[in-house]
C-alpha cells in the first residue's frame, strides 16, 4: 500500500514537472523566461510555443496515467523519452545557457523518480508468493 501511494506521488510529480513549461505556450515572453532565450523571429517563437504545449501534452497524460493504469505504461514511457532526449540532446550540443542547464538538471532529476515509481510499480506485477 505504502510504495502505490509513493509510486502515485511522484508520477504526480513528473506529470507537473512536465506539465508546468506548458504555460511558455501563451506566449514568447513566457519562452523567453522560462529558456533564456531571445526569441528573434516567428518561426522560433512557433516552435517553442510548439515544444512547451507538446510537454503539457506528456505531462497531462503522464497526470492521467497516474489515476488510470491501463494507460500508464505509454504515458510512462512518453515522459521518458521526453526527457530523456533533452538531457541527451544537451549533452550532445555542449554547454549551454543557465536556463537550459536548470531544465537539464530537473530532467535529470524526474527521469530518476520516474524510475523509482516504474520500480515501485513493478512490484504489484509480480506474482504473489506462495
Amino acid at each position: 500500500m505504502w510504495a502505490d501511494r509513493i509510486e502515485r506521488a511522484l508520477l504526480v510529480g513528473v506529470g507537473l514537472v512536465n506539465l508546468a513549461p506548458g504555460a511558455a505556450a501563451l506566449s514568447a515572453s513566457r519562452v523567453e523566461s522560462l529558456y533564456g532565450v531571445r526569441v528573434g523571429d516567428a518561426d522560433l517563437e512557433l516552435l517553442l510555443r510548439h515544444r512547451a504545449a507538446l510537454l503539457a501534452i506528456v505531462g497531462g497524460g503522464l497526470l492521467a496515467g497516474t489515476f488510470v493504469p491501463s494507460i500508464r505504461v505509454p504515458t510512462v514511457a512518453a515522459a521518458a523519452t521526453s526527457m530523456g532526449s533533452y538531457v541527451a540532446l544537451t549533452a550532445a550540443v555542449g554547454p549551454t545557457n543557465p536556463q537550459s542547464s536548470r531544465v537539464r538538471a530537473v530532467d535529470v532529476g524526474a527521469l530518476a523518480a520516474l524510475a523509482v515509481a516504474v520500480g515501485l510499480g513493478s512490484r504489484s506485477l509480480r506474482p504473489a508468493a506462495g
